[in-house]
């Protein structure tokens, strides 16, 4: 669950980054000979969305319009009322009404007489968003200096706190170490949260929770700011955790972008698991 409000704090994540972002979506409009991009955003698929104007929604969807020549347009069946939030948190000046997202955009395309869109990742695009237009798959590079930062933070804060905290789980059952997991993650700015557990043994799963012993590994899928990261660490012995580190390290001449990187070993009767999110091969 998201935790409460999300802010912009605009020293850490500057406009100009998203400026720059634009400018880049814009060129690539250009290039197709197109006035306006397309972007589907909603809980589960924000990131497109989140990297050009930083919106990211709730539980809600909504399509994100950029012109080739004016400032992006939100089309959502959010309140009004939220309106000013979300113009506090993201690039957008005009938002508008749409709980049927579909009639909305092609209102707006009628408006500015576009007869043919941009559309980024068409292949993903929800089979109920049909648009009777000329459309063409657009690719944009999602990965810059600034994106490569924020993941390289939500990284740091999730291996600092696992650091802290892992040896404090022995003797717990899962779901109250989780507790005391999601307290110092939530208190240092993390919006959503997804914890793993395994207790390294080969016993089977009780119905109700684990109890964690001698060694066991926990996995953490942070959010910051938008930012997912994925970071695993084992508790055990220093001769697993070496053979844990050797392996990762072996694993990790894997390119291309950023990816979640894990491995794992048999142990004691059961498994661990050790992992990072990296970019280009080498943890973040």
């Amino acid at each position: 669950m998201k935790r409460g409000l999300i802010t912009w704090d605009k020293a850490e994540l500057p406009p100009s980054v998203f400026e720059a972002r634009l400018v880049r979506a814009r060129a690539a409009l250009a290039k197709h000979d197109l006035p306006a991009l397309l972007v589907y955003s909603d809980v589960r698929r924000s990131t497109e969305g989140r990297h050009l104007t930083n919106f990211m929604p709730y539980w809600n969807r909504s399509l994100i319009v950029i012109p080739r020549e004016n400032g992006p347009v939100l089309l959502c069946g959010l309140s009004p009322r939220v309106y000013p939030w979300i113009k506090s948190v993201t690039v957008f000046e005009e938002i508008r009404p749409a709980s049927k997202l579909v009639p909305t955009l092609l209102q707006l395309c009628a408006e500015r007489g576009w007869i043919k869109l941009g559309v980024l990742d068409l292949a993903g695009l929800p089979h109920e968003i049909e648009l009777p237009l000329e459309v063409s798959d657009i690719k944009l590079d999602l990965t810059d200096e600034a994106e490569i930062a924020m993941h390289r933070r939500a990284a740091q804060m999730a291996r600092e706190i696992l650091a802290a905290e892992l040896a404090n789980g022995a003797g717990l059952t899962d779901y109250q170490f989780s507790g005391r997991l999601e307290r110092a993650f939530r208190w240092a700015g993390a919006e959503d949260l997804v914890l793993l557990f395994s207790t390294g043994d080969s016993a089977p799963r009780p119905a109700r929770g684990s109890m964690l012993g001698d060694q066991y590994s926990v996995a953490v899928a942070l959010e910051y700011r938008g930012h997912w990261v994925r970071i695993t660490r084992a508790h055990t012995s220093d001769e697993a955790a070496k053979m844990l580190q050797d392996a990762f390290a072996a694993a990790e001449k894997v390119s291309g972008g950023i990816f979640a990187l894990h491995v794992e070993i048999k142990y004691g009767g059961g498994r661990l698991f050790h992992g990072d999110t990296c970019y280009n091969g080498s943890a973040l």
